[in-house]
């Protein structure tokens, strides 16, 4: 399991590597395969991923669990009502010797990007991400900037504390392919959690299943799925279906 994939290129390999990191991650994230699922699929697909739940149920867990198993590139941001565009996007700094400007990269340029309680950051500091999560670019200084590839988001939320936060916009949720909520552990997860202590050492031991080269050759694959015409007739109704009912104020 911990052999990194990135030679993988047939679609049988590419299921043995996935289902690999999914036993894997399910023995830290216990009892919510579903979530883990939805997560992998979400990083696939190139979406970005919002949890919003609790404080202490996993999240920042799932997302360096995620990270270690893929092995990408992790950094994580906590966000507050003081951080700034350029703590995360970056910033241009005077290089005597050199005479010149150099750009000091901040931590969006990494593979996966932890977002911790986004919305406890100020709109300006939100938008900082717009770009980069829709373009997979970073503009600064007149110069555009490529991401790494894959950039995946993961960002968190705590939907029940409201003091001291801003709200998500619609362009800024638009940005995310997925909302997930990870829930309590049923009794059987945290009997053993209590049993077995944290996970914190145990997500720090996992190795690399997977690979960003693989990842990359795995979404590249995923543009293939061919979608037929009754699947995607279907699609349009529901979405159709929501601008035009009377009980929803936006499709």
């Amino acid at each position: 399991m911990t052999t990194a994939l990135s030679s993988v290129s047939t679609s049988d390999g590419h299921v043995a590597a996935l289902q690999a990191a999914l036993t894997q991650l399910d023995s830290v994230i216990l009892g919510k395969g579903g979530q883990v699922r939805l997560a992998l699929t979400c990083l696939l697909a190139r979406g970005h991923l919002l949890i919003e739940d609790q404080p202490g149920v996993g999240k920042t867990t799932l997302a360096q669990a995620l990270a270690r198993t893929c092995g990408l590139e992790f950094r994580r941001v906590q966000f507050t009502a003081d951080l700034l565009p350029a703590d995360l996007t970056g910033v241009s700094v005077w290089d005597a010797p050199a005479a010149a400007f150099r750009f000091v990269p901040g931590p969006v340029f990494s593979e996966m990007l932890l977002a911790d309680e986004i919305n406890r950051a100020t709109p300006r500091t939100q938008g900082a991400l717009l770009e980069a999560m829709e373009e997979r670019q970073v503009s600064e200084g007149g110069v555009t900037r490529p991401l790494p590839q894959p950039f995946f988001v993961i960002a968190t939320q705590n939907p029940a504390a409201f003091v001291g936060t801003s709200p998500l916009p619609e362009a800024q949720l638009d940005r995310f392919l997925m909302t997930v909520t990870l829930g309590y552990p049923d009794v059987r997860a945290e009997r053993q959690l209590l049993e077995t202590g944290g996970r914190s050492q145990s997500v720090r031991d996992l190795g690399a299943v997977l690979s960003a080269p693989a990842l990359l050759a795995m979404q590249a694959e995923v543009d293939r799925v061919h979608a037929a015409a009754p699947l995607l007739d279907y699609l349009q109704l529901l979405a159709r279906a929501t601008r035009e009912h009377p009980a929803l104020s936006a499709g």
